[in-house]
């Protein structure tokens, strides 16, 4: 088999391991992604947002008066948007990363990993904003919403685009791509920290040798759980943002936030830089754990396909 054919397949690969990972990290997550997404929006002065006192009871209140449907609202949404993105982004990312290599003997750099990471990230937004609105709005009906609820993800997307035409599937899209760089940092620091422990273990182990074959699930664990920590501090004000220009307008079809300045203006003037983080302790309670799944996966369905492959 040819050079190109070989990088071809494991560039689908990479893309089957992603998807794998992303769908894993989601059907055990999701409760925690309703909890984020309702603190978010929550900004004290809507009535149809209900009001928790923490992540706990946020998901104690929520199985109580709505149930299992509750907990997992937007679930199909996000588990398409997932494993969409994530094969997505793998795919894209392992591309850039070959086209970069090309013509050179030393690894990349890491200006080129963040470089790779954005162009993957971007590329992403693009093919899946709608699929993540819907899921927003489907997260933010309650018994208090004053609308007519969504019967499903084929009813949310008929009655949007019905109501609000096909602009408002891409509501939220500019801070998504700004949104570039939490992926952009997490993987950047992922690659950076898994060179340095590859490197320390090489080392410890007297070996001439830097392979990855050194680490094992913990690491790759650990290591995920960092990287997402990492891109969650620096990133996560645009996630309040995007989930508050992704909520369905009110029964006088007017939205509660026009745009991006908008959301900045009024978050700061009412609730300050608290406002920008609302949310942020079950979105580290999900996401840390969750990188640390999605990162176990990937890197150990890789290696299963590509043991398969040289069989």
């Amino acid at each position: 088999m040819s050079s190109s054919s070989l990088s071809e397949k494991w560039q689908w690969e990479n893309a089957a391991a992603g998807a794998v990972s992303g769908f894993t990290t989601v059907a055990l997550m999701h409760p925690l992604d309703v909890v984020r997404t309702r603190f978010q929006v929550n900004d004290g002065r809507a009535t149809h947002v209900p009001t928790y006192k923490n992540t706990a009871q946020a998901v104690y209140t929520i199985a109580r008066t709505e149930g299992l449907r509750g907990l997992y609202a937007g679930f199909y949404p996000a588990v398409i948007g997932s494993t969409v993105s994530w094969g997505l982004y793998f795919f894209f990312y392992s591309r850039a990363k070959e086209r970069y290599l090309k013509n050179r003997e030393e690894k990349l750099t890491p200006g080129l990993h963040l470089v790779s990471a954005a162009e993957a990230g971007a590329l992403v937004s693009l093919c899946t904003n709608p699929i993540w609105l819907v899921k927003t709005r489907l997260q933010l009906q309650t018994p208090l919403h004053q609308t007519r609820p969504y019967l499903g993800l084929h009813d949310a997307f008929r009655t949007i685009l019905k109501e609000e035409g096909w602009k408002a599937l891409y509501k939220g899209f500019l801070p998504s791509l700004f949104l570039i760089s939490h992926g952009a940092i997490q993987f950047t620091a992922y690659e950076e920290l898994r060179k340095a422990v590859v490197d320390y273990k090489s080392r410890k182990n007297r070996k001439s040798s830097e392979s990855d074959d050194q680490l094992n699930s913990v690491d790759y664990a650990a290591l995920g759980a960092s990287s997402k920590f990492a891109a969650i501090l620096v990133s996560y004000p645009l996630q309040v943002i995007r989930s508050r220009l992704q909520q369905r307008p009110g029964s006088n079809g007017i939205p509660r936030y026009m745009h991006t300045w908008h959301v900045l203006k009024e978050t700061a003037r009412f609730e300050g830089v608290r406002g920008f983080y609302r949310g942020i302790t079950p979105n580290i309670l999900k996401n840390a754990p969750a990188a640390s799944i999605t990162f176990v996966v990937y890197e150990n369905v890789v290696k299963l396909l590509k043991s398969s492959r040289t069989e």
